[in-house]
């Protein structure tokens, strides 16, 4: 029987903000099997953390242009958490909490809902402790901090 052999990324995912809300950033690694890799980031003048950390998901699985076995690093538990327990029950509410309320950032969380759904991926989402010297989250928090820089128009 014939299957398809995804290719392999690991990617390492960050956010980052000066105030809650305030100027914030994104940033991601992106490293194939083969070692080659890839580094982007971005931001906004006005954003919260837990908006910048779905971004940098949303921008690494944005960045893949063929399905791939995916290891995603994260250190936002509000992510992990939304995608992987807590989407479920949201959309069958109708995007709605346990109680009642509008789910925050649904606008982001649709858009990646789609892109998890949609793209052909196998991810297997992995949580790192942030700041812990992990060399890939502080990689990825390195570049969310430039996205900061250049959301300022400094970077």
């Amino acid at each position: 029987m014939w299957r398809r052999v995804l290719n392999e990324v690991v990617i390492y995912t960050d956010g980052a903000c000066k105030g809650n809300p305030g100027p914030g950033g994104w940033g991601v690694l992106l490293r194939s099997a083969d070692g080659s890799e890839k580094e982007i980031c971005g931001g906004e003048l006005v954003t919260t953390n837990n908006r910048m950390e779905m971004m940098a998901v949303i921008e690494a699985l944005t960045a893949l242009k063929r399905p791939c076995a995916v290891v995603l690093h994260l250190d936002s538990q509000y992510v992990l958490k939304g995608i992987t327990e807590w989407l479920v029950g949201w959309k069958a509410k109708g995007w709605k909490t346990a109680a009642k309320q509008p789910v925050k950032n649904v606008d982001l969380w649709q858009r990646l809902d789609a892109l998890v759904a949609g793209g052909g991926h196998s991810i297997d989402w992995r949580w790192v402790k942030g700041h812990a010297g992990d060399p890939g989250n502080e990689r990825a928090d390195a570049l969310a901090n430039a996205g900061v820089e250049k959301a300022l128009g400094r970077g």
